[in-house]
């Protein structure tokens, strides 16, 4: 870390002195070398000696003194010339330092930043923590400016933008990038272990001091990091103890340069109950199956969830009924909700239903669809990256391709939970879908929830996204390990609107295969011909 005690404007002031110095001297010099000789004789001996040689000679060493003296004259000319602009240069840098001291109304600074002089190393490293967006959100002009996140666990990261030789999910292979995590990590295990007093959670560690070391990376749970090429990169990692609902979460800035503490904090999750708001009309079958990932991950294990279920029509309404009541009885859970409305399907207008008829005071929302396949550990990571009147929550979802085409050399696909693997030639970060959310009910309100003029698909989930990047929320966005976007046939209705059409459209063509499996089977006739060939040249070799 750079030592406080060195102020810049205590070296600007010894290194104005000394280019002073320099121009004193160098002017000095141009003196001493332009002043031509007061005496001729002393300058040309030989004239005084009487040694033969006449005037023109002596009127050409003249000359050619002259100009050697007025071509050190011009070269002493350029060099101060240069030397005023490099001072003038400084001083305005000097200046741009001490107008980044301030921070922008209404962001708050770092408190010992406050009492150091303008120029300070320091200062000047914490300011680029209040241009980036760590402590309050950023105003984006679309959803295409925000910066992502990337995710990561002790041994794998989660990455959106693959190309031809990164992978959804892979080992961070590259030295520079596995060094830069696990430096990230081991200081966010020495910040929680040593706190400081202004931590929140230190007293805790010093009322029971025989517990405070004991965090290890095998505490680490998760990570999210993103890098703004103008700022620096952003950590938020989060630690907890085996079978324990408290979190340690802390939060690391590198400007380019070391990392900086920016908080560390207590999150509790045990008492965060998650209401899980699903849409529906129809497909009763994708429903139950929903229910049994909800029955195992969010009954059986978490506890800590309401299910809404807002129904569409009335074909298919007592099937899901009876479902819900079965799940009842079989594991004495009663925290649903099952609302009928008689209405044409409208997402929008499904989820805002379920967001009004939760009575209980704020709650934590997970906007959900039947064809989403979740873990236990994505409702800890919902909880942790979703925080009232702060933070908002946009997990990008992995999206699984067609069964039928990925396992096409098997008789029949795997069951579901074999499924679930984030390789190329199985699915897809779904970057352009921002349907799955986790956002505070009181943030939803305040934001003005969903534009209910929107009919049928997509475009709704959009205009809310961007409403909240025009606020000052945070807006966090990384792809998610533990969600899954099942696949299944999709219609794209002649009722939708060429925009909601296009958007259908370009999901639809996404969501079969990857690119190698849709060239085989664009090129299956060229590939049957080819074996046919081979076949015909096998049978035509004359036997040896």
């Amino acid at each position: 870390m750079p030592r406080r005690g060195l102020a810049m404007p205590s070296r600007a002031r010894w290194l104005f002195l000394g280019l002073f110095l320099l121009l004193v001297l160098l002017l000095f010099a141009y003196l001493l070398e332009c002043t031509p000789p007061a005496d001729l004789t002393v300058a040309l001996p030989g004239l005084a000696a009487g040694d033969g040689y006449g005037k023109e000679h002596y009127q050409g060493l003249l000359q050619e003194q002259e100009e050697r003296h007025l071509s050190r004259a011009a070269s002493l000319k350029r060099q101060i010339a240069q030397l005023k602009q490099e001072l003038q240069e400084m001083g305005e840098r000097l200046k741009l330092l001490q107008e980044r001291k301030e921070p922008p109304p209404g962001v708050p600074g770092l408190s010992e930043a406050k009492d150091q002089e303008p120029g300070d190393l320091l200062e000047y490293l914490h300011s680029q923590i209040d241009k980036a967006e760590v402590s309050a959100g950023a105003r984006f002009p679309s959803e295409y400016a925000v910066v992502p996140f990337e995710s990561f666990t002790s041994s794998k990261v989660y990455q959106l933008e693959t190309g031809l030789t990164r992978h959804p999910e892979e080992k961070p292979v590259r030295k520079d990038r596995r060094d830069e995590l696990v430096e990230a990590v081991e200081a966010a295990l020495d910040i929680i272990n040593n706190p400081d007093e202004e931590d929140d959670g230190a007293d805790d560690a010093d009322d029971a001091p025989l517990q405070r070391q004991t965090y290890s990376d095998l505490h680490f749970t998760e990570g999210l990091y993103r890098t703004e090429r103008d700022k620096g990169t952003l950590y938020e990692l989060f630690f907890a103890k085996e079978d324990s609902s408290s979190f340690r979460h802390v939060t690391l800035f590198r400007p380019f340069g070391p990392l900086m503490k920016v908080r560390s904090t207590a999150v509790e999750t045990a008492g965060v109950v998650i209401n899980v708001i699903v849409p529906l009309a129809g497909r009763v079958e994708t429903f139950m199956q929903f229910l049994l990932n909800f029955r195992e991950v969010c009954v059986q294990q978490d506890r800590r969830v309401h299910l809404t279920v807002v129904y569409f029509g009335q074909e298919g309404l007592q099937e899901v009924k009876a479902s819900l009541a079965k799940l009842s009885s079989e594991e004495s859970f009663s925290n649903y909700t099952l609302l009928p409305v008689d209405e044409e399907f409208s997402r929008g207008r499904g989820l805002d239903i379920g967001a009004h008829a939760w009575t209980r005071g704020d709650v934590l929302m997970f906007f959900c669809d039947v064809d989403i396949h979740f873990t236990l550990d994505f409702l800890n990571t919902c909880r942790l990256h979703a925080s009232p009147n702060k933070r908002v929550f946009y997990p990008v979802v992995f999206s699984l391709y067609n069964p039928a085409i990925v396992y096409g050399n098997l008789e029949q696909p795997p069951p579901v939970d074999l499924q679930l693997n984030h390789k190329k030639e199985a699915g897809f970060w779904r970057d352009f879908g921002f349907g799955m959310t986790c956002q505070y009910r009181s943030d939803f309100l305040n934001i003005g929830g969903f534009d209910l003029d929107v009919k049928g698909w997509g475009v709704e989930d959009v205009h809310l996204y961007r409403k909240y990047l025009r606020s000052d929320l945070i807006v966090t966005r990384t792809p998610v390990a533990g969600l899954f976007h099942l696949w299944h046939e999709k219609r794209c209705a002649d009722e939708l609107t060429p925009e909601q059409y296009s958007m259908c459209i370009q999901s639809k063509a996404m969501n079969e295969a990857s690119h190698s499996h849709l060239g085989m089977l664009v090129f299956q006739e060229e590939i049957k011909a080819h074996l046919r060939k081979q076949a015909f040249k096998t049978r035509s070799k004359p036997e040896g």
